[in-house]
C-alpha cells in the first residue's frame, strides 16, 4: 500500500517562503504521477503543482512563477518551493500520486493522498 509522508508548512509573513515534502513509500507503479493540492475552509481541492508521468510539470495560475516543483526520483521525493506565499495561499495542503494518463488537475483521478499540511500566510 502506498503511503505518503508529508513534511515542511507551518506559518509565515505574506512574501516569506515555504517548502513542502512529500516522501512516497511502497511505490510499485512503473510510472506514476504526483501532485501537491490545497483546500482552504469551505473551498475543493484544487491542484497546485503536478509532475506527470512523462515528466512535464504543470502548475496552477496562481503558483506560476512563485511555485517550483522538484522531485528525486531515486527516492521519490516530492518538494514543493513557494516563495512570495500570499495570504491567499493559506490552506491545507495535500501531497497525491496516481498511476495512469492524463486529468492532472483533477483530484478525482488520484487515487494515494497524504494526511495533510497546514501553510498559513499571515498579512
Amino acid at each position: 500500500q502506498v503511503e505518503l509522508v508529508e513534511s515542511g508548512g507551518g506559518s509565515v509573513q505574506a512574501g516569506g517562503s515555504l517548502t513542502l515534502s512529500c516522501r512516497a513509500l511502497r511505490v510499485t507503479y512503473i510510472n506514476f504521477a504526483m501532485a501537491w493540492f490545497r483546500q482552504a475552509p469551505g473551498n475543493g481541492r484544487i491542484q497546485v503543482a503536478t509532475i506527470a508521468t512523462d515528466g512535464i510539470i504543470h502548475y496552477h495560475p496562481s503558483a506560476e512563477g512563485r511555485f517550483t516543483l522538484s522531485k528525486d526520483n531515486a527516492r521519490n521525493i516530492l518538494s514543493l518551493q513557494m516563495n512570495d506565499l500570499r495570504p491567499t495561499d493559506t490552506a491545507v495542503y495535500y501531497c497525491a500520486l496516481r498511476s495512469g494518463w492524463g486529468g492532472w488537475f483533477d483530484a478525482e483521478h488520484y487515487a494515494h493522498w497524504g494526511q495533510g499540511i497546514q501553510v498559513t500566510v499571515s498579512s
